[in-house]
Parts: C-alpha cells; sequence; structure tokens
C-alpha cells in the first residue's frame, strides 16, 4: 500500500466538489495491486471544469510525474470517441442508423451480410465479433487489410438476431464505414470530429511526438486475456489473442484500431463528453443536437451481451450499467478494459474522463471508477 503523503497530486476543485478530490486520492491508498500509480480525473459540469486532477506517475518505477498533458491509451474507451464521432456524421445527414451498411460499403454486401444495417453494426449485433482469417496484431496496421477480410467473411451469426462484443473488429467496421462516407481515415476523423473542433487532446494512432507524454499501463496479472464466457464469444478476443501488454508496443501506439488504441488525457475524454452533455456550441451549432443524441442514446441491444453479459448498447455507447458511472441509469459512455471510462449525463449536464496506467482486473464496475461517479453526481446535486 502506497501512503498518501508520497503520491503527488495536482489540479483544481470547484467549491462543493472537495469530496471528488479526496475519492481521487483514496484510489493511490487501494490495497496492492489494485491502486491507482498515476492517473487523471476530469470532470465537467454544465460546460465547465469543476474538477481537473492528476496524481502519481506515468511508469511503474514511480520516476515520472503524471502531468496534466499525460496521455494514456483508453482501451474501448477509444470505441465511445468513435461512436461521438461517427454521430456527428449523423447530425449532418450524411448517414442514419437505419440505412443498410450496403449502401455505403458495396462490398460488404456479401455471405449474409447484404440487409446488415448500421445501427446493428454499431451495436455489436452485426456478427463480425471476430476475423475468421488467422490475423495479427501486427495486422492490424494494415487498414485495407483487416477491412477487407471482415468485408468479404461471413458473420458468426445472422445480424441483428444475437450481440456480443466487437473488442477489436468494432473499430475496423465503424472505421471504415465512417471512412466510405467522409474519405478520412480514424485518425483524421478523429481530429476533424473531436480534437480539432474540442481543442480536445485526443488522438487515434499516437503521433512520434507525443511518445516522450505517454503512460505505460501495467497489465493487472500475466498480460493475459480473459477468457471468453461463450463459444460464440471468443472469437473477439481469441484471433488473435489479445494481450495487455499491446498498449506499451511502439507499433501499437502508431496503429490505427479505432475500437481499442485511443490515447488520451483524463480532460480531453472529459471534454468530449462534457460537450455532448452540456449542448456546447461550436461554430453556431451544438456539438450534437438533442435529436442525435437521443439516436445515439437509444436502446438498440437489450438482450444479454454474449460476452459482457447484462449490457444494453445504443449506437457506439453503453448504458449505465449496475451503478458504473453514478446512480442514474441513464447515463452513457464506455469504458476501457483495464479501467479508464467517459461518460455524459445530459440531465445533470455532466462529462467525466478518467484515465490511469493500473489496469484493473474488472470488465466493468472498476472499484475506483464507481467510487470517482459517486462522489462526482452526490456533489453535482
Amino acid at each position: 500500500m502506497t501512503a498518501l503523503a508520497d503520491v503527488p497530486v495536482s489540479g483544481t476543485v470547484a467549491p462543493g466538489f472537495e469530496p471528488v478530490f479526496k475519492a481521487f486520492r483514496d484510489n493511490f491508498s487501494l490495497p496492492d495491486g489494485l491502486a491507482d500509480i498515476g492517473a487523471g480525473l476530469t470532470v465537467f459540469h454544465r460546460g465547465e471544469p469543476v474538477v481537473d486532477l492528476v496524481g502519481g506517475y506515468r511508469d511503474e518505477a514511480r520516476t515520472t510525474e503524471w502531468t496534466p498533458d499525460t496521455v494514456a491509451n483508453i482501451w474501448s474507451s477509444t470505441k465511445g470517441v468513435t461512436a461521438l464521432a461517427f454521430a456527428r456524421l449523423v447530425d449532418r445527414g450524411l448517414v442514419d442508423y437505419d440505412d443498410r451498411v450496403a449502401l455505403y460499403w458495396p462490398e460488404f454486401a456479401v455471405a449474409g451480410k447484404e440487409a446488415t444495417t448500421v445501427g446493428q453494426l454499431i451495436s455489436h449485433q452485426g456478427g463480425l465479433n471476430g476475423f475468421r482469417l488467422p490475423t495479427t496484431v501486427e495486422q492490424f496496421g494494415d487498414w485495407p487489410l483487416v477491412t477487407r477480410r471482415l468485408a468479404e467473411q461471413a458473420p458468426y451469426w445472422v445480424p441483428g438476431e444475437d450481440t456480443s462484443y466487437h473488442a477489436m473488429t468494432f473499430g475496423f467496421l465503424v472505421g471504415e464505414l465512417a471512412r466510405r462516407i467522409t474519405g478520412l481515415e480514424p485518425r483524421a476523423l478523429i481530429e476533424t470530429e473531436v480534437a480539432v473542433p474540442l481543442d480536445a487532446d485526443i488522438q487515434i494512432g499516437l503521433r512520434q511526438g507525443d511518445l516522450d507524454r505517454v503512460a505505460d499501463l501495467v497489465p493487472f496479472d500475466d498480460a493475459g486475456t480473459p477468457p471468453a464466457p461463450d463459444p460464440l464469444a471468443a472469437p473477439a478476443m481469441t484471433n488473435p489473442v489479445v494481450r495487455q501488454d499491446w498498449a506499451n508496443r511502439a507499433g501499437w501506439r502508431a496503429a490505427q484500431v479505432p475500437a481499442a488504441n485511443g490515447h488520451a488525457t483524463a480532460h480531453g475524454l472529459a471534454k468530449l463528453y462534457g460537450a455532448v452533455a452540456s449542448g456546447d456550441r461550436f461554430d453556431g451549432e451544438p456539438y450534437l443536437s438533442r435529436e442525435t443524441i437521443d439516436a445515439l442514446r437509444a436502446p438498440r441491444s437489450t438482450r444479454p451481451d454474449r460476452f459482457l453479459g447484462e449490457r444494453t448498447w445504443g449506437a457506439g455507447v453503453s448504458l449505465n450499467m449496475g451503478g458504473a458511472w453514478g446512480p442514474d441509469p441513464a447515463t452513457f459512455g464506455h469504458t476501457g478494459w483495464g479501467g479508464s471510462f467517459g461518460c455524459a449525463n445530459l440531465a445533470r449536464g455532466i462529462g467525466i474522463g478518467y484515465v490511469m496506467s493500473r489496469m484493473g482486473g474488472q470488465i466493468a464496475l472498476d472499484p475506483r471508477a464507481v467510487r470517482l461517479c459517486n462522489a462526482i453526481f452526490a456533489c453535482a446535486g
């Protein structure tokens, strides 16, 4: 256990949000193996940053302090970023969730996928939760290869008739669909739709010049992958076998994996969700219209997810499950493997971003996130 006095924590907390500061600091004094090593937390409330904290170190050896510009791999919290960028295209009328995928991606209309809708694809119902051909993590860097394989293969189930988490393929599928609509590959899409309009520090495909500010992730056990609870779910994490230590590899950091290799600061992630939650306006228009937000968070799959269990999926975002993001079930967002998360609550105007270096062993309901969100919502009233 690390003594709190030994952990550097800095930042700002608005009056009334002091309990969030305590919750953040307390995460560094959890039992060994669970305590944060380095982390950032930012909360926007009705468009204003009310909590902006960093603490600890960006390396396991605790030699370099975590600073406000420290970025970390956010694993599947990337899916939420990708889903919100895609929602911007919906907002502009460039695509509709009820459209067939093949309308924009003709090569996709084979092997039983002809009628697959955008909404089914983006809510983990498309039946493409893994690759049928042997695939390596190095091949994830070959965008045309992996997207062609997914377009050509038969689904593992009839699209729309089952749900199982598309752990790695989600980003290739949604990213290629967005590329067919806009001409932009994922790194450019996120820059154009998220980073630039919001001045938010979020990237897919980390720039070479930012390697000196990235935190190493610390695996929670043997750097392996969790077992799939259902044979239909297994392709998501077994071809290739997903490893926690991928996050610290140079090739992984540089690739475009818009399901899992986003890099962000807590402030950047919170600014994105805060803009959604508060209706912040850019160039005279809200970041996302209320109509699009309602379509984004509308339940599209409420059946048990074959990989994750009980889950309600919207259009690439999850609705709050089991109090992971505070008491309101209407909160929506996405969690990343190991504990990072971003979420929004419209009723309270809250947007939250949390990134960290020590990966926890929970798929959801990470105790650090639960503690932070309970404190945030209690303070927000």
